[in-house]
């Protein structure tokens, strides 16, 4: 069963996402599939400034789709457009982007278009990622 994601305006998320230095870590290394777990915390903010932030790549179809035809689309045009699709999935935020896996270069490109969407300079942003599993 397709999984459901909840449209999040971005300027409904933390002003600090906005205003301080951030950092999106992996929660582990990234792994084959469709979805990579991470968090955003404000750089040296405190603990009420880390925001659980997933990355979703929709493309995925065996052996279920990762999300319906409708969303897989939108986050095609957005994505054309240079935007990301912020959602929110299971309770946890999520960064929807085309794709069936990502490597570095993907996850620097999201986070870059996560700052603009929350009107921040993508070189205020950072990205820490883990290697293996």
């Amino acid at each position: 069963m397709p999984a459901t994601l909840i449209d999040v305006d971005p300027f409904d998320l933390p002003e600090w996402l906005g205003t301080s230095d951030v950092v999106w870590r992996a929660e582990d290394g990234l792994p084959v599939g469709h979805r990579v777990a991470g968090r955003l915390t404000a750089d040296g903010g405190t603990t009420d400034q880390v925001l659980a932030c997933d990355l979703l790549a929709v493309d995925e179809a065996y052996p279920a789709p990762v999300v319906d035809d409708a969303t897989r689309l939108r986050v095609h045009q957005a994505w054309r457009h240079g935007q990301v699709v912020i959602g929110e999935v299971d309770g946890r935020l999520a960064l929807a982007v085309p794709g069936t896996a990502f490597g570095p270069e993907l996850v620097l490109d999201v986070v870059g278009r996560l700052a603009r969407a929350v009107g921040a300079h993508a070189e205020r942003y950072a990205v820490l990622l883990r290697l293996g599993r």
